[in-house]
């Protein structure tokens, strides 16, 4: 099988290389497909719905998102301005502004703890979800490809994989971690490396296009006759040549390639208008790197998260926090809450937004659930630099999508903005929540010998309005 092109819309080798990651070390070979299977349980305890989990490394602080508190006294009160939401009664941080016009389609959850008080990858790999990435408990259920469409069903991306001059991840752990299984529920990672990379990759010049069909074939031709000579294949076993064969459908790589959307819709999406081009970097010891690279990359994120979905994915972790830019410390390496909402919130709202009316738009918003936290939230006391610290009480919690009504803000937090005025929510309701939205937990029962710790981590209470 190989990758279809019509002669008009040339690939670039650079991005198909870099975006659809066209090594076997890029799909977590060499046993991609081996347990999808074994793993066979019946089609009625998948609902066919996708989560996105837009990870905000840094920890962002609640009270300048989805829970300001305007009126507390000065050393606590929100330190932007508050923006009325399209709900009655309800405010958001005023660098919330696109969302808070969206807040009926979108629920907050202000009563959210994650337990959690240092840089991790928290609670999106930890000790709630077994030290696995979410995405592995849902790949050790349906497989780890879509049989349809061949799409990796869990995959992680950085910034790199829409920014080509961004840095590797900067991720404080390991989202690829399986926890309890093996490697080969490890997520699939655009541009990530392995051991096969460097041998399959197809040897054109950096500066040069798919010109045509015909040249593309003769590149795998060659392709195909150098490993053959290497004797890599004649030891492949057959699960290892059907992922072989994946990768040079093409399949993946289209939906990776974000040429291939609407040009009105990657505009939509663009964040690159909050580069900072202000001198307060300057105060962050050069780190101006990692806001840029941050408003560069998050809408873009989002938008290839969406196709991925859209082509047979079911769970994408986004990493949305670059090298820990929600961290705003106003140290000598972050930024105070100020300027840190000016560098990271808003590029985030954007991108939210658009990624919200997106969705709406194409009648996606019952099938993708997306998921916004971080490690912590910050500190109810303005540090006396003008920045908050880490805090592991009460953190911001914003869900859409996957079928939940919209238009609702679960739990409250108390007067000073440090804890839930009331029951809290931890990681392991967030986490039951996840796979509830993606399994029939009483049909996911009936096969429980294929994972019985995702029966057990879904059977775990959920996140519900109270009264």
């Amino acid at each position: 099988m190989l990758l279809k092109t019509d002669g008009r819309h040339p690939i670039p080798r650079r991005e198909f290389l870099r975006l659809g990651s066209l090594g076997i070390g890029g799909l977590a070979l060499p046993s991609l497909l081996a347990d999808q299977v074994r793993a066979n349980p019946t089609t009625s305890s998948v609902t066919g719905k996708s989560v996105i989990f837009l990870f905000q490394q840094g920890g962002p602080s609640q009270f300048e998102t989805f829970d300001p508190k305007p009126n507390a006294p000065s050393a606590i009160r929100t330190v932007t301005d508050v923006v009325q939401t399209s709900l009655p009664g309800v405010e958001f941080g005023e660098p919330m502004s696109q969302l808070a016009r969206l807040a009926h389609k979108l629920t907050v959850v202000r009563a959210f703890q994650t337990q959690n008080a240092g840089h991790n990858i928290q609670p999106i790999v930890g000790p709630h979800s077994e030290e696995a990435n979410i995405g592995s408990h849902f790949s050790r259920v349906v497989g780890t490809t879509n049989p349809e469409t061949g799409m990796p069903t869990n995959t992680v991306i950085y910034p790199n994989a829409v920014e080509s001059d961004v840095p590797g991840p900067q991720a404080r752990g390991d989202l690829r971690s399986t926890g309890p299984y093996g490697q080969s529920f490890a997520p699939f990672v655009p541009g990530g490396g392995g051991d096969l990379q460097q041998d399959m990759k197809l040897s054109l010049p950096h500066d040069r296009f798919f010109e045509d069909r015909r040249n593309l074939l003769a590149q795998l031709d060659r392709l195909q006759r150098n490993v053959d000579r290497t004797g890599q294949l004649e030891h492949m076993d057959q699960l290892q040549r059907q992922a072989y064969d994946l990768l040079l459908d093409g399949k993946v790589a289209a939906a990776l390639d974000l040429a291939n959307e609407d040009p009105k819709v990657i505009e939509r999406y663009d964040t690159a208008q909050y580069v900072p081009k202000h001198n307060w970097h300057k105060a962050a010891r050069g780190r101006r790197g990692y806001y840029t690279g941050q408003a560069k990359s998050i809408g873009k994120l989002l938008l290839l998260a969406r196709r991925l979905c859209e082509a047979g994915c079911g769970f994408v972790t986004i990493h949305a926090g670059y090298a820990g830019v929600w961290d705003m410390h106003a140290d000598g390496n972050n930024l105070n809450m100020v300027d840190g909402m000016d560098a990271v919130g808003r590029p985030f709202d954007h991108a939210v937004a658009a990624f919200v009316e997106d969705l709406e738009s194409r009648g996606l918003q019952d099938k993708i659930m997306l998921v916004c936290t971080g490690e912590m939230g910050r500190t109810p006391r303005i540090n006396k630099r003008g920045g908050r610290d880490h805090w592991s009480r009460l953190a911001p919690l914003l869900l859409y999508g996957g079928g939940l009504p919209g238009g609702e803000v679960i739990g409250r937090s108390t007067r000073d903005g440090g804890e839930p005025d009331g029951e809290p929510f931890g990681p392991s309701h967030l986490i039951s929540t996840i796979l509830n939205t993606v399994f029939d937990l009483a049909q996911l029962r009936l096969v429980a010998g294929v994972a019985p710790q995702v029966v057990d981590l879904a059977s775990k209470p959920a996140i519900h309005r109270t009264a």
